[in-house]
């Protein structure tokens, strides 16, 4: 892969925008300089006035045609001739850059990339997707549906071009560069996933994310087992390998086919009957921490369920009981309708989500 195509496509256009801005100056500054030089000619060595040698110098600029305000002798008619020639291809220079700019819609194109610029330098609490094939494809719907914040990174341009389509927030460029991880807010983001092809790609990509923003939750793409490992060393939070998972659900799908069902009808989709959250217990402001879940009566103020806790420790607690205790740092996954976790958060405000944003469709 050449340098260039590192860089995101919309920096690419910038630049052509940039050139062509720098050269359309150039040009002005050039007929202002042919403007000057005619000017001072007329007025010292012809001894015109200024006005009158202002007004021939652009007459003769612009080509109009209105003779000599004063007699002029050889010498001046050659110097003459020399600034029309000099004006026709300064002003053609210009006109011809001016016309291209229009015509290519750099001028319209520069705008709308300083928005998207702004956009994108603006975001905070989003998500990174790295890879828009199959795998980044579907987790960008996912996110969608959920109404998440999420940029796509991709070097493919055929790729940015298909999210762009979609109107998702994409940039052409390699995930695996700190330059390009900082271009999409990476020190303001939330969450990265590495869904690239390679697991070198997501590997790097896992480094580089957490070096940039240590505290950000990595999820990563794997193939084999031995890419898992070492991209869990890497310090990726979770790792999915596509072949594995797959293969597990498969044979769930087999065996329990309605489990199944359930299972993927509350996780994922956007017409869901019941939502699956979790919410992080705040140990300085959560007034339910300390008690027991039949003291804090979830369930039944609520009606939403708290199917686990998962200590902070990294204790999971599965179907906890009425006994179960809630302490400070305890991560609850909660199943109910949208109305029930709307209530499940009203009444355990201020227990916030871990993931920086609301529950499902509330």
């Amino acid at each position: 892969m050449s340098k260039i195509d590192l860089l995101d496509s919309q920096t690419l256009i910038e630049q052509k925008y940039q050139r062509l801005r720098k050269e359309l100056v150039a040009g002005a500054i050039a007929l202002f300089f042919v403007f000057l030089i005619g000017t001072l000619w007329y007025t010292l060595i012809e001894r015109w006035r200024l006005l009158d040698a202002a007004y021939m110098t652009v007459s003769t600029l612009a080509t109009v045609g209105f003779g000599e305000i004063h007699p002029l002798g050889d010498r001046g008619r050659l110097f003459t001739i020399t600034l029309i020639i000099m004006g026709v291809v300064t002003i053609g220079y210009i006109v011809n850059r001016f016309t291209e700019a229009l015509i290519q819609g750099y001028f319209q194109e520069g705008r709308r990339l300083r928005q998207y610029r702004r956009l994108v330098d603006t975001l905070t609490g989003h998500y990174i997707i790295c890879g828009f094939g199959r795998t980044g494809r579907q987790i960008a719907l996912e996110f969608e549906a959920e109404g998440i914040i999420f940029v796509v990174v991709d070097s493919d341009s055929k790729q940015v071009e298909s999210a762009q389509e979609r109107n998702f927030i994409a940039v052409q460029g390699d995930a695996t560069l700190d330059e390009i991880l900082l271009k999409v807010g990476i020190e303001r983001a939330v969450c990265l996933v590495a869904a690239l092809p390679s697991d070198a790609e997501n590997l790097y990509t896992v480094l580089s994310a957490k070096t940039l923003n240590p505290e950000i939750r990595a999820i990563a793409r794997a193939s084999t087992e031995e890419a898992l490992k070492k991209l869990q060393r890497a310090g990726a939070d979770a790792v999915v390998s596509p072949y594995i998972t797959g293969g597990r659900r498969m044979a769930a799908a087999a065996l329990r086919p309605q489990v199944m069902d359930f299972v993927d009808g509350i996780l994922t989709g956007t017409d869901r009957a019941f939502y699956m959250e979790e919410f992080l217990i705040n140990p300085e402001t959560c007034s339910a921490a300390g008690k027991t879940l039949r003291e804090a009566r979830l369930r039944s103020q609520s009606g939403a369920l708290v199917l686990a806790i998962r200590r902070a420790d990294g204790t999971l607690i599965g179907g906890p009981t009425g006994e179960t205790q809630l302490l400070p740092g305890d991560l609850l996954i909660c199943m109910g309708t949208a109305e029930q976790l709307r209530e499940l958060n009203r009444i355990l405000e201020p227990i916030r989500s871990k993931l920086p944003r609301p529950p499902k469709h509330l």
